[in-house]
């Protein structure tokens, strides 16, 4: 019979990359505390990366050695887990639609969930909690373009929305349209004069 250890690293080697294990997918096989022991063993041994508190997930080995698995998938692994909605942050959206040159240094993502910083290797990751409004059209181009406007602010909305307009694909600019009822005062209006200049 296998033993605790052995069964954890079997089950961690057949997620896909960035899958996560918690202690409770391993409670039927022994009591909490016996299981936490052996993740945190697992962990200092290096078989497995602690992500977030009571979170881990398997490195990934390859010819070049072992590394921590992308942030991004493990990311998307736990909203996934937790029932969360999870998206890029504004300023990757504006960079990926062109309105920025920037280029974010960190990685950042925007959540239904709670505010955390993740931490891999030597790569720190925030999930930042986002109000319904910016999360609602997920991850469509439409929605994209409202993270991105809600980065670039007020000031210079009515020029992002210009070069969206002439840059969405016309299906995704009515959507943003049709989603003016739910966003800010201050980015509905732009995106209503825009149109309307149209």
């Amino acid at each position: 019979m296998k033993t605790l250890p052995e069964t954890i690293l079997e089950q961690s080697r057949q997620l896909p990359e960035g899958g996560v294990l918690a202690p409770k997918n391993f409670v039927h096989l022994g009591s909490r505390a016996a299981v936490d022991q052996a993740l945190s063993r697992l962990a200092k041994a290096g078989k497995l990366v602690r992500v977030a508190r009571g979170t881990y997930a398997a490195p990934v080995t390859s010819r070049f050695g072992t590394r921590p698995p992308a942030p991004d998938k493990v990311i998307r692994a736990i909203a996934e887990q937790r029932g969360e909605t999870l998206v890029p942050h504004g300023a990757r959206a504006a960079n990926a639609l062109g309105l920025t040159q920037q280029v974010p240094i960190k990685e950042a993502f925007l959540t239904t969930g709670r505010s955390r910083t993740m931490k891999f290797g030597k790569t720190e990751v925030l999930v930042q909690h986002a109000p319904r409004w910016m999360l609602a059209l997920g991850s469509t181009l439409a929605g994209e373009a409202v993270r991105a406007l809600a980065w670039i602010g007020q000031t210079h909305v009515s020029e992002a929305v210009g070069k969206l307009h002439g840059t969405l694909p016309e299906s995704e600019w009515n959507s943003l349209l049709a989603s003016r009822t739910i966003l800010p005062t201050w980015m509905a209006q732009a995106i209503g004069r825009e149109n309307a200049h149209a």
